[in-house]
């Protein structure tokens, strides 16, 4: 560590991992899958409890309304969890936002819900990584910057939709983005300490296929079969697929009893292009695919959903953040590398509103999503004081470009 300076030394030494792994274990074994309001509820409280050690604000925000299709073809309202905000100093001259998000990957009555230990350096359990370790390390790295005079302002967003795309919470991320100098986010690096550079955008997609039942065995033809409608739509978009644009059908809702030619298909599919021209690309692409399909088989279609998540590129506004975190990481004697991910998160959003943005200042950890995941737990306090310093550098030297 022979790159910082005393007082930099003095604002890290107490950062200890106990207490930061103490949060981690705590949190990990409450439940909190996007779909489970309660353990939401549960979990935006024993949140909101431990970041009132920040001198800021703190206040639970109402999710934005969202919609999507259900089994009978027909959006209707989806339930989500309070967001978490807590602002500190809103009157500085330079300010940040950091994010995070308190939902994870595991329902309710997902197997996964308990953690346990590999070694004495791994420790796997849900979320543990993704990103409830992340969320622990960003709280000690924020009260170690608090202890050393600080003057930079900053709003802290833990959201409860981050894992379904961000759909009630989007309008937040806008909001607290505006006005700001750069954003961190808490999503984990990998084990080796790589972070995340470029990111693709990503857009979930119901096509509602309304076809004709009719007998199966009597006048099957007199029917227009959705069934073989969304399959021939999966097929055409999935053969789209190109350098810089992945299409995966993902499910097809819907079907009749097998006498009868079915009315009904819902085809789910996710969309990921690497650039804005690609955006635009899928868009004609799956128009072309939705009009040949309902010509081909005479049948409606109704498509729902779009883009969520734009593409996230790295430009020298990013570079730049990227230098000032990499070089504090070296003072640190922490490993530090930078490569493209096919992956999405709130990254993507906050760099859409021209923001700069390191979106892997989380805890180092793998197998997440994953009843395997885990987390490395010497990176608990070895990112906190990569938080702490990155925090003061920012007051100090901004963002040079």
């Amino acid at each position: 560590m022979s790159g910082l300076s005393i007082e930099e030394q003095a604002l890290l030494e107490p950062i200890d991992r106990a207490p930061i792994l103490a949060h981690t274990l705590d949190w990990a074994v409450i439940n909190s899958g996007t779909a489970n309001l309660e353990g939401l509820a549960v979990m935006a409280d024993r949140l909101a409890q431990a970041f009132s050690a920040l001198p800021g604000d703190i206040r639970l925000i109402e999710p934005a309304p969202v919609e999507k299709v259900d089994s009978d073809g027909r959006l209707s309202a989806v339930s989500h969890g309070r967001h978490l905000i807590i602002s500190v100093r809103p009157e500085a001259e330079r300010r940040v936002i950091l994010t995070g998000h308190m939902d994870t990957v595991y329902a309710k009555d997902h197997p996964f819900q308990t953690c346990d230990w590999l070694d004495d350096h791994l420790l796997r359990g849900p979320g543990t990584a993704d990103m409830k370790g992340g969320l622990a390390l960003m709280l000690a790295g924020l009260a170690a910057y608090e202890r050393g005079d600080p003057k930079l302002g900053y709003d802290v967003l833990i959201n409860s939709d981050e894992e379904t795309g961000s759909l009630s919470s989007a309008g937040l991320i806008a909001e607290l983005a505006r006005g700001k100098m750069a954003a961190l986010t808490y999503e984990p690096a990998l084990p080796d300490g790589s972070m995340v550079r470029a990111r693709p955008g990503s857009g979930n997609y119901a096509a509602v296929i309304r076809g004709k039942s009719a007998h199966a065995g009597r006048n099957p033809d007199d029917g227009r079969n959705a069934i073989v409608a969304a399959s021939d739509l999966a097929l055409r978009l999935a053969s789209r697929r190109r350098e810089g644009l992945t299409v995966n059908p993902a499910r097809i809702e819907g079907g009749a009893p097998n006498n009868v030619v079915p009315d009904l298909a819902i085809l789910h599919f996710n969309v990921r292009p690497r650039t804005l021209q690609l955006t635009q690309t899928a868009r004609v692409m799956i128009d072309d695919a939705i009009a040949a399909v309902a010509a081909a088989h005479d049948v409606s279609v109704h498509l729902t959903g779009g883009i969520s998540r734009p593409p996230k590129p790295v430009g020298p506004a990013t570079i730049a953040l990227y230098a000032l975190v990499s070089s504090a990481a070296a003072d640190l004697g922490q490993a530090m590398t930078w490569k493209d991910s096919g992956g999405v998160c709130d990254g993507n959003n906050i760099a859409a509103c021209n923001l700069p943005v390191l979106d892997t200042m989380g805890a180092l950890g793998g197998a997440i999503h994953s009843p395997d995941e885990f987390l490395l737990v010497s990176s608990l306090d070895a990112r906190a004081r990569l938080t702490a310093l990155v925090m003061r550098r920012l007051e100090r030297q901004g963002v040079a470009i």
